[in-house]
């Protein structure tokens, strides 16, 4: 390491950090595995192992035109558990993160895994259809973000993240550079990774996997994310997972593991040491 070769062929960067019981983390679109450093040194400084790699696509890993759907992700997932030794985790996705996490479950069987967590999750299903009545619309994806993108990446980035973290008009709860620095993780991930994970996140339903999850699931939702609703996605999946925990944040957006960092490391901390 710091490299994994998936069976095949693209190298994943992965973050190996401290000693103890493993804590697995999966990050969100369309950032990499920096954006948990804050969460992650407090696990390890709590005694635990964390483990943080890039998406492929994304970040420091390689750049492959394929293989961005959700059972070639669970792949890599698995291969990075394997490859690092990782037994008795627990896994937790953040956002698209979510889907890796549930896509695991099913396909591995949780494989190695003691407990699990979603944050601010895409799971179980946001895509609007006759089964899915509170979803998002379909053109949420193609027209305001796919197409957007296509034409000015970088202008884009800015104002999801925007939206990612709650900035209003008056008020903010990050700073400017912080919003810069969003930008920067986005525009380190590749167009067509970048472009192949909105249909993913946004089109796989993962109601089918909910009945794998067979171990402890802390579910953390901020009531105020306008990226994945809560009615959509948190509390679904709350009602979908038998050992569920819905943890819901008042007010917080999309990206909760910044504007309420101390509360979800705290929360992560207490859910990994029960």
């Amino acid at each position: 390491m710091p490299y994994i070769k998936t069976r095949d062929h693209v190298d994943l960067y992965v973050k190996d950090w401290g000693d103890g019981r493993p804590v697995i983390l999966l990050h969100g679109w369309p950032l990499n595995a920096d954006s948990w450093d804050d969460q992650a040194l407090a696990l390890a400084n709590a005694g635990y192992r964390v483990i943080a790699y890039d998406r492929r696509g994304f970040g420091r890993s390689s750049q492959p035109f394929t293989g961005y759907d959700y059972d070639t992700l669970a792949d890599d997932l698995a291969q990075v558990i394997d490859a690092t030794g990782a037994t008795d985790a627990t896994l937790v996705g953040f956002s698209m993160g979510g889907g890796e996490v549930a896509r695991y479950m099913s396909r591995y069987d949780g494989k190695g895994l003691v407990a699990a967590g979603l944050i601010s999750s895409v799971v179980p299903y946001l895509l609007k259809d006759d089964t899915n009545k509170d979803g998002v619309d379909g053109s949420v994806f193609e027209d305001q973000m796919k197409a957007p993108i296509r034409q000015d990446r970088p202008k884009f980035l800015h104002s999801f993240a925007e939206m990612f973290y709650g900035v209003g008009y008056i008020s903010s709860p990050v700073s400017q550079q912080m919003v810069d620095y969003f930008v920067t993780l986005g525009l380190q991930g590749g167009l067509p990774g970048t472009l192949a994970c909105i249909d993913s996140f946004g089109k796989t339903d993962f109601r089918g996997d909910l009945p794998a999850f067979r171990v402890p699931t802390l579910i953390v939702h901020g009531t105020s994310d306008k990226v994945v609703p809560i009615d959509t996605a948190g509390r679904a999946a709350a009602r979908g997972i038998a050992q569920a925990t819905l943890v819901e944040y008042d007010g917080a957006p999309h990206g909760l593991n910044v504007t309420e960092k101390d509360r979800l490391t705290d929360d992560l901390l207490t859910f990994v040491r029960a």
